[in-house]
Order: C-alpha cells, then sequence, then structure tokens
C-alpha cells in the first residue's frame, strides 16, 4: 500500500495549496470589517458632515441646487443606472442565476449563491436600523427615497449581489479571461450604482463607501467559504456527467 506524505490531502493538504490566498484574503475580511467599524463610529460622531456635504454641494448647479452638473441626458443615464441596484432588478438578477446555476448541475454553489445573497440583504438593513442617519437635506433628492441612509442599500446590496454572484460564477469558468471579465463586470457595476446615488442626492458619500465596504467584505467572506467547502467544477471539466440527470 502506497502511502501519501503528510500534508498531501485533506484538511492537510488545503492548507498547504491554499495558506497563502488564504492569508491575503483573511486579512483583507479583516481589513474590511475594521474599515466598516471605523466608518460607522466616524458617521455617528458626525466627523464627516463636511466632507459630505461639500461632495454633495459640488455635484450641483451653484444657482439652483435642484439641477446637477453635466448634460441633461447625464441625469437620465444616472437614474437608469441606479435602478440597477433596486430590490426588483437584484432579485431578479438572483433567481435567474440561481435557476441557471440548478440546469448547469451545480446545485451546491447555486443554492449558496441564494442564501447568501439573501443574508447580505437582511444585514444591509439591519445595520440600517442600527445607525439610523437620516436621508440628507442638502439638496433636493433627484429619485424618490423613503428609508434610512447609512449605509447605503444601493452600495451595499448590489455589492452583495453582484459580487458575490461574479466571485462565485468564475470559479464555475473555465477560461481565465473569462473569470476576470466576470469579477470586473461585478465590481464595474457596485461602483457606477454607489456612485448614481450620491449624483443624484439621496446619499452622503460615507453611506456608500460604508456600503461598498459592507457588502465586498460579505462577498469576500462568502468566497473564502464557497473555496473551502463546495466543489466549483469548470464548465470544461464535467463532460462525464453531461448525461446524468439535472436534479439528481
Amino acid at each position: 500500500m502506497k502511502h501519501r506524505p503528510f500534508g498531501t490531502s485533506g484538511i492537510p493538504g488545503w492548507l498547504n495549496r491554499y495558506e497563502p490566498l488564504l492569508l491575503v484574503m483573511f486579512a483583507a475580511l479583516s481589513g474590511g470589517i475594521l474599515l466598516f467599524i471605523y466608518l460607522t463610529g466616524e458617521v455617528l460622531e458626525g466627523s464627516t458632515k463636511g466632507f459630505d456635504e461639500a461632495i454633495l454641494l459640488a455635484l450641483r448647479q451653484p444657482g439652483d441646487l435642484s439641477v446637477p452638473i453635466g448634460p441633461g441626458w447625464l441625469t437620465h443615464a444616472v437614474k437608469d443606472i441606479t435602478s440597477l441596484g433596486g430590490t426588483t432588478v437584484l432579485a431578479l438578477m438572483t433567481a435567474l442565476v440561481t435557476i441557471y446555476l440548478l440546469f448547469d448541475r451545480q446545485r451546491a454553489i447555486a443554492i449558496f449563491i441564494l442564501v447568501s445573497v439573501l443574508g447580505g440583504w437582511a444585514l444591509s438593513a439591519v445595520l440600517k436600523v442600527g445607525v439610523a442617519r437620516p436621508r440628507p437635506d442638502i439638496v433636493p433628492h433627484l429619485v424618490e427615497v423613503h428609508d434610512l441612509s447609512f449605509p447605503s442599500g444601493h452600495a451595499m446590496v448590489s455589492a452583495v449581489t453582484y459580487l458575490t454572484l461574479a466571485a462565485l460564477i468564475s470559479g464555475t469558468r473555465t477560461y481565465r479571461s473569462t473569470r476576470v471579465f466576470t469579477v470586473a463586470a461585478g465590481i464595474l457595476l457596485t461602483l457606477m450604482i454607489g456612485a448614481s446615488r450620491i449624483y443624484l442626492g439621496v446619499h452622503y458619500p460615507t453611506d456608500v463607501l460604508g456600503g461598498w465596504c459592507a457588502g465586498a467584505t460579505w462577498a469576500l467572506a462568502c468566497w473564502i467559504i464557497a473555496r473551502r467547502y463546495i466543489s466549483l467544477v469548470p464548465n470544461g471539466e464535467r463532460s462525464a456527467r453531461d448525461d446524468a440527470p439535472p436534479f439528481k
């Protein structure tokens, strides 16, 4: 019987293969949590008020604060972009991706994505209630809003949804180029949606920064868990299972 040397299988083997990456990801996760805690403390103390208001005012016409800077078509485009972070769009996106992965015979990752996204949404709602920061009133809002301000729900929930989807789906792709594109698209959508909330005057910049920080940290935590406990099988490695029942 051939004995495998210690560290080539099981948990020791996994640590030997992924220890450097694991340490980097754990450091990033810890940094994200600490940054969010620090930012929340500054917001509660009111230390960010001057910074927030200066940016909001800089994005409006000095003679009429109801008019944002830039051409008229830009406001319309920003409103379209911000809708990509709405609950309806994100719920539809998550449902479609989950169903696609089920048909693609990736049941474990499909269920994990659904749970991860719903958990992130719940965390966003809890954080809003906990901080209870009112919406900015220094400039008129260009879209209708009703809930609290910190962290930005659009920024956080879009980060939770798009970054989690991008990170986990990229693990099922065969080619490096498609993995990089998937993650880059998730990051781009997250940044655009968050920036749109500031432009429309419905969030302070620190609301959006807090949303990005919390959402990205949540997505990173989900990615670490998935990498350790869920088998992400690239498309090209599943040809042997093509004839298996899709939901078995």
